[in-house]
């Protein structure tokens, strides 16, 4: 079938005009694409070209040759040459011979657009009769040999990388920038469109569309667009638009970030271009680097780290696609000296020889191990966790090798400290594969370890040092034993660590007890439970006996009351079980002496303990610790009975020596003092070391005593008791001025709202008991109550439906008086 052409030049007058004009076009071209194909096959001289070209300068001239798209889909492949004169003598004529490409389909046989470059098919004149000769073909001129396009390669090495990475681009998105070739010779142009078409997939191949020369790049419409220097650069500043390569002048500026274009680069400066359709066999998108870097290695064409990345991230994905021997040649490729190696790169190899690992020979796999290893040994920031690396997975030879050469940078990088943890315990681990010994640079590492994880449970065990723990039984040995030292100083941050952070088994037959201790209270459920018994499993967690080793019971007691302090009761109930001996030895006494000075003014337990403190660590106590729990002592004592005489003076003196002395310590004792010096049964002589001593913080107690409901219910049911105050109340109201203001408000606040509620049958027995205690005190109390026309008033509806009787309610802790004066 015989190609549709067309020709254009400037032609002597005829049916269709004079001057520039389609002479011949093939019949079956639509009219309406003829007028869009003029605008692609017009031809304008160089700047430079002479005005009347002799025939060697004319055949100098550039050619134009285009592969175009056409608006209904179809492609128009023209050469357009300058031909010097026209019929008419006149200079500035051209031909453009072109043929039309209907959508969907290509040259004969498949040939690419680029082959017809050159072809001998190509007219310079119209063909006689109008009509163009029957086309069947555009058979290759035979000049793009590949060893032609290699040299030609290797002539444009600094811009071939980033022409192929443009080119990619310009295949994937219709909106990339146009190439723009600048060439002294459109000769050249057609070349790089050779090495474009190699290296595009076989489709984008026959779409690329490209004229290898032009004076108006910014009219041309084709993806490749060739153009002489001087026309060039008016291309400047139009970087969004255009990718110009100035191949007449200097080279290219910057590296190439694009891994497929590196390689395709890699391929043909290593005379390969064979290698791109091996590459297209394997699996992969079009432009996919890792298929074609893999093919260049295995070829032995080197790489950069972007692509032998590419290929290792590939290999692991498809390597068994590649079969027995090219995986082999890809390995060794890939382990071959490098300047440098990225972090990528080293992650990506160590992946490969995980996959790798086991399913392929050792010997092809082996130096992908021992680069693995050397690469994280000298790559301090390398992000390589060489784990699936064993010994086994290196030749003897290999790993002897290895051991010898790398012994120093790992032991140094083990024994830094600026290293972090993560990066010690891996190389730990690729010493105990090349047998290194680091035994002796252990406790240090432990010891670093040790810090991090109590600092940040939650950063510190990387993945790394997770596993180096899980296989590791000497580091684990290692990091428990600092961790036992650790919990003596702080045991919760321990126990906190290891309910966050499973660190293994703790071996049986071990000493750690207070690893152990602290192990055992990680189990515990925090903030509940008898706390009691939650020590006593703690200590018989250690596994030791607390007088052994008394410390332990520190750790406990750290352990379960986690800075906070117990209750008396639990004090009492631990210092039963266990003896002073034992808290006397680990330092805890101190906490079972705050349990007692910091207890609650109701806690019952409170004063028992202080007198088994003062009985258990006599010898132990400061002065203000013991004065202050003789206090709490002598508030027990006073309130059963049992306290000797000198109790005012007893109290204050205490006190002195206590000082600063716990609220709740001195509110008991001083409490407990003024309860029984408002009681009726007080030994002679003590209300009146109260009255006289004039101490404001005893008299303040003695007041709250007698506001309490407890003295105003007794007043209000108990003649003796109202007449016992009354009494009190009014001695020696010049004693000083502390007790003649604190008996005055008494008398006014407390004493005369309940004698005023009285009824008068019960404020006449209260009369009865001071005459029986003889002197002025009937008077004196009848003088105090006269009352008046309000007060009588008062009493008298106050004592409508009072009980007439007293109650039976105690004071102090002497039964009340009956009326009749009975017991």
């Amino acid at each position: 079938m015989s190609l549709a052409q067309l020709h254009y030049t400037s032609a002597p007058p005829g049916p269709d005009g004079s001057g520039f004009r389609f002479t011949a076009v093939s019949p079956e071209v639509p009219p309406s694409l003829v007028r869009e194909a003029e605008q692609l096959i017009g031809y304008e001289p160089p700047r430079d070209a002479p005005p009347r070209p002799t025939e060697a300068e004319l055949a100098a001239f550039p050619e134009a040759f285009s592969h175009s798209v056409l608006s209904d889909g179809s492609r128009l492949l023209a050469r357009t040459v300058y031909t010097g004169a026209d019929y008419s003598g006149r200079w500035g004529n051209f031909h453009a011979h072109a043929v039309h490409l209907p959508a969907g389909t290509t040259l004969p046989d498949g040939a690419l657009p680029i082959t017809a470059w050159g072809s001998p098919g190509w007219a310079v004149t119209t063909p006689d009769g109008g009509l163009p000769e029957p086309l069947e073909a555009l058979p290759a001129a035979g000049r793009l040999t590949r060893d032609a396009l290699v040299a030609f390669a290797a002539s444009r090495a600094p811009w071939l990388a980033g022409f192929f990475a443009d080119l990619r681009r310009l295949a994937e998105d219709e909106a990339a920038p146009q190439i723009v070739l600048v060439e002294r010779d459109s000769t050249d142009v057609a070349w790089w469109i050779a090495l474009a078409s190699t290296v595009l997939p076989r489709a984008g191949a026959h779409g690329l569309t490209f004229t290898t020369y032009t004076r108006r790049p910014q009219l041309a419409r084709q993806q490749i667009i060739g153009v002489l220097p001087d026309d060039g650069r008016q291309l400047s500043g139009y970087d969004q638009r255009y990718r110009v390569y100035d191949c007449a002048g200097q080279g290219p500026g910057q590296a190439v970030a694009d891994a497929w274009a590196e390689a395709a680069a890699r391929i043909w400066l290593g005379g390969a271009p064979e290698l791109f359709k091996e590459a297209g066999s394997l699996p992969g998108s079009s432009f996919a680097p890792g298929p074609l870097a893999v093919t260049a290695l295995c070829a032995g064409i080197g790489l950069g780290t972007a692509g032998r990345t590419e290929a290792a991230v590939w290999a692991h994905d498809h390597g068994q696609t590649l079969g027995a021997e090219r995986l082999h040649r890809l390995v060794a490729a890939l382990c071959a000296p490098a300047r440098s190696r990225s972090e990528a790169e080293t992650a990506a190899l160590t992946r490969l020889f995980t996959v790798l690992d086991g399913r392929a020979p050792t010997a092809a796999t082996a130096p992908l191990a021992a680069l693995v290893l050397t690469e994280a040994v000298r790559s301090p920031g390398s992000v390589t966790e060489p784990g699936a690396v064993r010994p086994g997975s290196l030749t003897e030879g290999m790993a002897q090798r290895l051991a010898t050469e790398l012994a120093p940078e790992l032991r140094a990088g083990v024994a830094d400290a600026g290293q972090g943890t993560s990066r010690p315990v891996e190389l730990l681990r690729i010493a105990a594969v090349l047998g290194v010994d680091c035994s002796d640079l252990l406790p240090d590492v432990a010891y670093r370890l040790s810090t991090a994880l109590l600092a940040d449970p939650d950063a510190a065990p990387t993945p790394a040092v997770r596993r180096a723990l899980e296989e590791d039984v000497a580091l684990r040995a290692a990091l428990f034993a600092k961790l036992d030292a650790r919990a003596v100083g702080d045991p919760s941050t321990v126990a906190r660590l290891l309910a966050r952070i499973p660190l293994g088994p703790l071996e049986e037959g071990r000493a750690l007890p207070h690893l152990r201790m602290c192990a055992e209270a990680s189990r515990l459920t925090a903030g509940g439970g008898d706390r009691v018994t939650a020590l006593n499993a703690v200590l018989r967690a250690a596994g030791v006996s607390l007088y052994a080793e008394p410390l332990i019971v520190r750790t406990a007691v750290r352990l379960v009351w986690d800075g906070g302090t117990p209750t008396a009761g639990e004090a009492r109930l631990t210092l039963g079980e266990t003896g002073p001996a034992p808290h006397r030895a680990a330092g805890t006494s101190s906490l079972l002496v705050r349990a007692a000075l910091e207890g609650a003014a109701d806690d019952p337990d409170v004063p028992d303990l202080a007198g088994e403190l003062l009985a258990g660590f006599s010898e132990d106590l400061a002065a203000r610790e013991r004065a202050a729990l003789l206090l709490l002592e002598f508030a027990r004592d006073l309130r059963n009975g049992s306290a000797g005489p000198g109790w005012t003076d007893r109290a204050l003196a205490l006190r002195k020596v206590a000082q600063p002395v716990e609220p709740a310590v001195l509110g008991r004792a001083f409490g407990a003092l003024a309860h029984r010096l408002l009681a009726a049964d007080r030994p002679a002589g003590e209300l009146d070391a109260l009255i006289h001593g004039g101490d404001p913080g005893l008299l303040d107690a003695y007041a709250r005593a007698a506001r309490s409901k407890r003295v105003r219910d007794r007043l209000r049911t108990s003649p003796d008791g109202a007449a016992d105050c009354f009494v009190a109340w009014n001695s020696h109201p010049q004693a000083n001025g502390a007790w003649q203001a604190t008996r005055a408000e008494l008398l006014d606040s407390v004493l005369r709202p309940v004698v005023r509620e009285l009824p008068a049958e019960d404020v006449a027995s209260v009369e009865s008991c001071l005459e029986r205690m003889g002197g002025r005190w009937a008077e004196e109390f009848r003088a105090w109550n006269r009352p008046g026309a309000f007060g009588r008033l008062g009493r008298r509806l106050a004592g409508r439906g009072r009980r007439g009787t007293a109650g039976g309610h105690r004071w102090g802790d002497v039964e009340p008086q009956r009326k009749d004066g009975g017991q």
